[in-house]
């Protein structure tokens, strides 16, 4: 059970407020699953908490590499439940993953957690098509284009009838190192290849309506994808703080 939501203003200072026993901290509306990487996470990836306007609770996924979690290793989804019982007794009202890869397991976390469960950035894929243009495609960027399976989007609500194109980026010079968690890199040349692979998929598919970046550590890039493409262009972040939205509401202010 989540702590209770606190009204705005001083009201709630009158309430009797109840609180569940074992939790020992508050005021982190988001949780985020991430994964045992080696590499910088600069801001704008998932896992670094200054790319949020809001706290966020990072819990480190126990075993969680990214080998298993790109084949969907079926050993993983116990210490993905465990890490979501314990972030829903420190308080979050919303899980979100950091990794896209996460998606093997959206369907079976979902149903074993008592808070909603948003573990990859595919699972915006079936609003996006609802707003485009019948017969315009989408195009996701991702990390490991092998790994990136019919199974994988099936489990994200991604359908037969959704068009969606698919690249990876294991193999380009600078993100590789990201791929393959080689302890460094340099922005600018990731930006570079995450840029490249955007320009690439469009000029190949121009009935491309929107990108969607898979990987939670291309949302940094996603402004100079949008420059480069000219449009829409979502991420980890989108769907996070849309998230965020959902389950913190406040109340408007201002003048009639």
């Amino acid at each position: 059970m989540a702590s209770e939501y606190l009204g705005a203003g001083g009201d709630w200072r009158h309430q009797s407020i109840r609180w569940p026993k074992g939790q020992y901290i508050a005021g982190h509306a988001i949780g985020i699953i991430h994964l045992e990487v080696w590499y910088p996470l600069i801001p704008g990836n998932v896992v670094n908490a200054t790319t949020y306007p809001f706290p966020v609770r990072l819990k480190q996924l126990r075993g969680g590499t990214q080998d298993k979690i790109h084949r969907g290793d079926p050993a993983v989804l116990e210490a993905i439940v465990e890490a979501g019982r314990e972030l829903q007794m420190e308080g979050v009202r919303a899980i979100a993953g950091a990794c896209g890869y996460l998606g093997h397991y959206q369907r079976q976390a979902a149903a074993a957690l008592d808070v909603p469960v948003y573990l990859s950035s595919l699972v915006q894929v079936p609003i996006i098509s609802r707003g485009l243009k019948p017969g315009r495609r989408i195009g996701i960027l991702c990390a490991d284009g092998p790994a990136m399976t019919p199974q994988i989007l099936a489990n994200c609500g991604v359908t037969p009838d959704i068009p969606v194109t698919v690249v990876g980026l294991e193999d380009k010079p600078e993100f590789s190192k990201i791929s393959y968690s080689r302890g460094e890199f340099t922005p600018a040349l990731v930006e570079r290849d995450v840029v490249e692979a955007a320009e690439e998929l469009v000029a190949a598919h121009p009935d491309t309506g929107a990108i969607l970046l898979e990987c939670s550590d291309m949302p940094p890039f996603a402004a100079a994808v949008q420059r480069a493409v000219r449009l829409p262009v979502f991420d980890f972040i989108t769907m996070i703080r849309w998230i965020y939205h959902g389950v913190a509401q406040r109340p408007y202010e201002g003048i009639m």
